[in-house]
């Protein structure tokens, strides 16, 4: 699903009490692309595909990746604000916001910290609201198997991923990476019961993408985001479960570089 070794040299900088890694590649309007739970630390067809478009700007969130852990920034709203001050480090002002399923709970985050810079955002099924006819799965109780079954609808891309057996260093990977996300998500279980009350500030043009099949963040948590921010647009990504961006990079790549390109610079 992704090649380490490909794209841009991974970038260090001081925060806080330690480092963290980010992937900048491309030109353009900065684009800051936040990734879920999984797949820290590696760069990705989808990630190079919109490079070829933005300034992308891909960091791994304090604990994961190949970021330090940064016990200072406890919370999601925490992450929300080492984000504004890595955009501030990097010199950057205006910019739009990516996120998928974690990830996007910290873009919604991040553009109620921020409303004012955030040009455009695009969410794909985020997690971070409490809904609760459709609950999230318990990604702490789900075996690889299951998880890899929940997160493809192609069933050739689920036997692809299960036929090959994860290195070590996978392995290693994952656990750090999986113990960072408990740190965030456990308690309470992927929301924060105030971000309801937030989402309103939030006025860039905002895009919510959901999966065609989505076992792990159900559709109803992306209809509550687009219902709770004004005047933004719900699509749906056909033939995917959760993994969109893995799944299918080019037609999810298509989808948020044909909303940023034809919203255009806002004129707030």
């Amino acid at each position: 699903m992704s090649d380490p070794g490909a794209g841009p040299t991974p970038t260090r900088v001081p925060m806080g009490s330690g480092e963290v890694n980010f992937f900048r590649q491309g030109s353009g309007r900065p684009v800051l692309v936040l990734h879920a739970a999984g797949g820290a630390g590696a760069w990705n067809p989808y990630l190079e595909q919109l490079s070829q478009h933005f300034d992308v700007i891909a960091p791994n969130h304090p604990g994961f990746g190949l970021s330090d852990e940064l016990p200072e920034v406890a919370t999601v709203q925490d992450i929300a604000a080492h984000y504004v001050r890595l955009l501030d480090q990097l010199g950057i002002d205006r910019l739009d916001v990516v996120g998928a399923s974690f990830g996007g709970w910290i873009a919604a985050e991040l553009a109620t910290t921020i409303p004012d810079r955030v040009e455009h955002l695009v969410l794909m099924a985020p997690a971070g609201l409490h809904v609760p006819d459709a609950p999230p799965a318990n990604l702490f109780e789900m075996g690889p198997e299951q998880l890899v079954r929940a997160l493809f609808y192609d069933d050739a891309v689920v036997t692809a991923a299960l036929s090959a057996p994860p290195t070590p260093e996978a392995i290693a990977q994952n656990e750090r990476d999986m113990t960072a996300f408990g740190r965030f998500a456990r308690d309470p279980f992927l929301h924060d019961p105030e971000l309801p009350d937030r989402l309103p500030k939030i006025t860039a043009p905002t895009l919510v993408l959901t999966a065609e099949v989505d076992e792990i963040i159900p559709r109803p948590h992306s209809e509550a985001y687009a219902e709770a921010i004004s005047g933004s647009t719900l699509r749906e990504v056909p033939r995917t479960a959760h993994g969109l961006y893995h799944e299918r990079p080019d037609a999810v790549a298509d989808e948020v570089i044909g909303f940023l390109t034809a919203s255009g610079p806002s004129t707030r």
